[in-house]
């Protein structure tokens, strides 16, 4: 599947991203405790701080609630965090309201068929590279990398290189010079 046109890309003000299965690989870890885990890739989160900079906003929408996801979107920066959320659609259509942002100039990161409803909300709908077959198919892009393992990563290059910056990563990535003596 080919990338979205350079000119999509720019045009993006926000990204809103599903948690489990997207910003995570999807596993669920439970202590003798009863507290949750979580494991994230930090290159997502430097791909999302990144994004920041360069002046777009993010945001999450998960159904599932967790404090690991609160810690994490604050140590982000991530501007809205909405979690126990049943109506994914609703939550989007509500979040573009509030930031005046155009469906057009707005992704959605998915990987499960929950996802499908915000996904055909925004205009640039984007499935990891695990993601369900409904999710792969109604995506204008699928990432190479998976869910948890730098698929966010992959989609903060890939709209920061339409910008004209240069990261480290998927999208454009430096090759590395040795040094000799």
């Amino acid at each position: 599947m080919k990338r979205p046109p350079a000119a999509r890309l720019r045009a993006l003000r926000l990204l809103i991203m599903d948690v489990d299965g997207v910003l995570t690989d999807g596993g669920i870890y439970y202590t003798e405790s009863g507290d949750e885990g979580k494991r994230f890739d930090v290159r997502d989160g430097q791909g999302i701080v990144s994004l920041h900079a360069a002046g777009l906003s993010t945001a999450l929408v998960t159904k599932r609630s967790s404090s690991v996801v609160t810690r994490r979107a604050r140590e982000l920066g991530i501007g809205e965090v909405h979690q126990g959320v049943a109506d994914k659609r609703a939550v989007v259509v509500a979040i573009l309201a509030r930031h005046g942002c155009p469906p057009a100039h707005t992704c959605y990161v998915g990987d499960d068929v929950g996802d499908l409803p915000a996904m055909r909300a925004v205009g640039v709908p984007v499935a990891v590279a695990d993601a369900v077959d409904a999710v792969r198919r109604a995506a204008v892009w699928v990432t190479r990398r998976g869910g948890g393992r730098g698929a966010v990563r992959e989609v903060c290059d890939l709209i920061l290189a339409a910008r004209g910056r240069r990261q480290l990563g998927s999208a454009g990535s430096v090759p590395l010079r040795t040094r000799t003596k």
